[in-house]
């Protein structure tokens, strides 16, 4: 079994906007982070690859992540095309290159595309993707290859409000 984690970054400064890229988290933003991360752990939810928009709000939010969960925070990959916007198509391509030792793996990036992305891979999704939301969907496959898009089962989904 293959499981993508996606994230989408923790509640940010609404300030900002002419430089959107250097927004950073609010308190609350913060506090969200950190009190999810700290369910997955509870959960033993813990990532083999953590991948996430350059962006400050997202790579904040998967540092307090990787703090929580005992991941080093240096070995967070970062990539353009979560800030940027990616298809799902490309997002399963950006899976179908992950090492085959790599089971699970968590995604931080921005709406609209993480919910779009959620929405495509999992048979089923129909909720919303507030900040900080994290949804887990697991692909019974063995290979990263054999990841399509629908075929995923969503397995975990927590938001601010329901921890």
């Amino acid at each position: 079994m293959k499981r993508v984690v996606i994230v989408r970054h923790a509640k940010a400064d609404p300030f900002g906007y002419d430089d959107d890229f250097h927004r950073d988290l609010t308190d609350r933003g913060i506090s969200d982070a950190d009190r999810i991360s700290e369910r997955l752990k509870e959960l033993e939810v813990i990532p083999d690859l953590v991948i996430a928009s350059p962006a400050t709000r997202t790579m904040h939010t998967a540092t307090v992540y990787c703090k929580n969960l005992g991941i080093a925070t240096k070995s967070i990959r970062q990539e353009e095309v979560l800030y940027s916007g990616l298809t799902t198509q490309q997002f399963v391509e950006l899976l179908h290159e992950l090492p085959g030792e790599v089971d699970k793996v968590f995604f931080f990036g921005h709406n609209p595309t993480v919910h779009s992305l959620v929405y495509n891979l999992a048979r089923k999704f129909s909720s919303e993707m507030p900040t900080c939301a994290t949804i887990a969907i697991d692909f019974d496959v063995d290979n990263w290859k054999d990841v399509s898009p629908r075929e995923g089962k969503v397995a975990l989904q927590i938001t601010p409000k329901n921890v």
